[in-house]
């Protein structure tokens, strides 16, 4: 299954500006979302007990959540990237030591930038940050790199695997924001253009290797260093502190929800085993199965923008 979206960068007046079709710039907010059944009124209650009887909760979120936002995930049945292609997402070695890798996923993420970043938060992005507003939500651990916590207020938060809309140089560490270096691509690049058909999670698009050839990336400004997305991609290990940092947060919750997320990475499932050492209740609201179903008091299939803005956080 191919799913087309004509992601057009042409130059204007030499600024780059993205003809979106209406396909993508329309449904594109519910094309990425696997079918779920109705809302279960007496799951919603029960979920509504859980969280009532929460004093320190602690929120997990995964791509789930997003796909709400128009942001693919990957493993979703039918709708994730998986599914759609068998493009698989880039390896932290590869990009470490292959400087055309590093081309390649640049171009891309240049033509992907104006959408990704123009993603909003949906109801359940709200519904967190409202939740934190009332003292419920203690702490939020997202596994997603795509700012839509931060852009719906949350503060109390935690972006395990990095965030896109920063970059990290892999020469001297220095951090800038990704907005500055979309300018710079745009002064290298005045000429360059490309058509891409099909939408990754993180930016990404789809390119052929003939489009990329001539795309031109530029090194840190500070020491000349390849500059790298501060994510943590496959491969690749979260920071230790960070993960020791999530290990006292949960240590000091009473209480764990999981949303938007199948759990199969171990970067985020470790937190659940903590959780259970630790006899904390875990509920797990994911269309599809997760890797704790079996750990969970309670089970919901629902989309999570559906189903969270009706819980009462007080």
């Amino acid at each position: 299954m191919r799913m087309s979206f004509g992601l057009t960068f042409r130059t204007a007046k030499g600024r780059w500006v993205p003809n979106l079709s209406q396909q993508c710039s329309r449904r594109s907010t519910g094309l990425f979302v696997p079918p779920s059944p109705p809302l279960d009124s007496e799951k919603v209650k029960e979920l509504q007990r859980f969280i009532t009887l929460s004093k320190r909760l602690l929120v997990m979120t995964g791509a789930g959540i997003s796909t709400e936002s128009g942001i693919p995930d990957y493993r979703s049945e039918k709708v994730g990237l998986y599914a759609r292609t068998d493009r698989r997402p880039i390896q932290h070695g590869d990009f470490v030591r292959i400087a055309q890798i590093r081309q390649q996923y640049w171009a891309r993420n240049f033509v992907g930038w104006p959408q990704f970043s123009s993603h909003q938060p949906n109801p359940a992005h709200w519904a967190l940050s409202n939740w934190e507003r009332f003292g419920k939500l203690y702490w939020l651990v997202t596994q997603n790199v795509d700012a839509l916590h931060t852009k719906a207020g949350s503060q109390r938060l935690t972006e395990l695997h990095g965030c896109m809309h920063r970059v990290l140089c892999l020469g001297c560490g220095e951090q800038t924001p990704r907005g500055a270096l979309q300018e710079r691509f745009e002064v290298l690049n005045p000429t360059w253009s490309a058509e891409a058909h099909g939408l990754a999670p993180d930016g990404d698009v789809f390119l052929t290797e003939e489009q990329v050839q001539s795309f031109r990336v530029p090194p840190c400004s500070r020491c000349g260093g390849p500059l790298k997305p501060d994510v943590v991609f496959f491969g690749d290990t979260v920071n230790p502190d960070k993960v020791d940092f999530v290990h006292k947060r949960v240590k000091e919750a009473d209480s764990l929800l999981v949303v938007g997320s199948s759990l199969q990475v171990y970067s985020g499932y470790r937190f659940i085993l903590t959780a259970q050492e630790r006899k904390l209740p875990i509920a797990i609201l994911n269309i599809g199965p997760t890797r704790s179903d079996d750990l969970a008091c309670l089970k919901l299939d629902s989309r999570c923008g559906e189903l969270l803005p009706l819980i009462d956080p007080r």
